[in-house]
């Protein structure tokens, strides 16, 4: 058999039974509420993390969340901290780690333009893991999407 093929071989076994690590550590729950928005609306993307137990998500370098670029929604700023968001920082044995158990809420607005239909808003959280008891630590991201629909009347403004 060819070295080549076999080698191949091995590393698609090897991904097979083995799946990265870091897709593990932080699982992102998403969604925005209310579900169903009309043009000119304001409404929350809600984020629900759960950490593989022994993981500790640092503060530094920056917890940040990002949206890939949607021209329906409008949020204020194009990425947020963990300080914008005011996520408590815990301290355990002279250890500093986020304190994630509680959903994040971002805002935004519905775009007065926006298409009608159904949207798909996609995002990602950048994140600095550690486990003290393994004594490893990893920059990594976890990716997060969550379907809404927009129907073409408008908020009125008083």
């Amino acid at each position: 058999m060819n070295k080549w093929a076999l080698a191949s071989a091995g590393l698609l076994i090897f991904f097979l039974v083995c799946p990265g690590q870091e897709n593990e550590l932080l699982k992102v729950e998403s969604a925005i509420n209310p579900r169903k928005l009309i043009r000119g609306q304001e409404g929350k993307v809600t984020l629900k993390l759960s950490i593989k137990e022994g993981i500790r998500i640092s503060p530094q370098p920056d917890f940040i969340i990002e949206f890939s670029p949607v021209e329906n929604i409008i949020f204020p700023k194009n990425f947020f901290t963990a300080s914008d968001l005011n996520i408590e920082i815990l301290e355990e044995k002279g250890e500093n780690f986020l304190n994630l158990t509680e959903a994040i809420e971002i805002p935004f607005s519905i775009s007065l333009q926006a298409r009608r239909g159904s949207h798909i808003l996609e995002g990602r959280i950048k994140y600095f893991a550690r486990s003290k008891k393994e004594g490893w630590c990893l920059k990594s991201n976890a990716k997060f999407s969550a379907a809404f629909s927009v129907s073409p009347g408008a908020v009125k403004k008083s």
